[in-house]
């Protein structure tokens, strides 16, 4: 399989986005706690020369100005059979809503297992596209993202309705 990556520029930050020629394999921050492995991300390219990255740039600037809540690019993440379940759950959460650790391992058959769930969701290797920052701590509080905290609150909060957001408070 073929790899290629770019940098694109993203309110958030430089993002690098990686494709397998067919669909989105990675969406990682500067600084993400778990960058991919060197045989995945191939080369470099410029963001408009490759079709699924131009593609997912294009969504990804949508939904960050507020302008996109799913996103349609296809993704491909690779990952062991227990991750792609978790990952499959977290695509299933609506945008403006969030889950927990637990209630993902219940999903699954085994409300123990959210400690297992929780390195599931921490090494999903599609940020923002596989929605990781949807899912707090049992208490809502806001617990690990790769891509750092702050940038996890960027997310839900734009994601959050504004009579919630009016309501919650700091």
């Amino acid at each position: 399989m073929t790899y290629q990556h770019a940098m694109v520029s993203t309110s958030l930050g430089e993002l690098l986005m990686v494709s397998d020629g067919g669909a989105l394999t990675g969406v990682y921050f500067e600084g993400h706690r778990y960058p991919p492995a060197a045989d995945r991300i191939g080369g470099r390219v410029g963001e408009r020369e490759e079709a699924v990255i131009a593609r997912a740039a294009d969504e990804m600037r949508e939904y960050l100005a507020g302008e996109r809540r799913d996103f349609e690019i296809p993704v491909h993440p690779h990952g062991d059979h227990f991750s792609q379940q978790v990952w499959r759950i977290l695509t299933q959460i609506p945008y403006g809503a969030t889950t927990t650790y637990g209630a993902i391992a219940q999903q699954l058959g085994n409300r123990l297992m959210a400690q297992r769930v929780g390195q599931a969701v921490g090494h999903n290797p599609v940020s923002i596209v596989i929605p990781c920052h949807r899912v707090v701590g049992a208490d809502g509080s806001l617990t690990g993202f790769a891509g750092g905290i702050g940038r996890k609150r960027t997310l839900l909060d734009l994601e959050e309705p504004a009579e919630a957001a009016a309501m919650r408070l700091f």
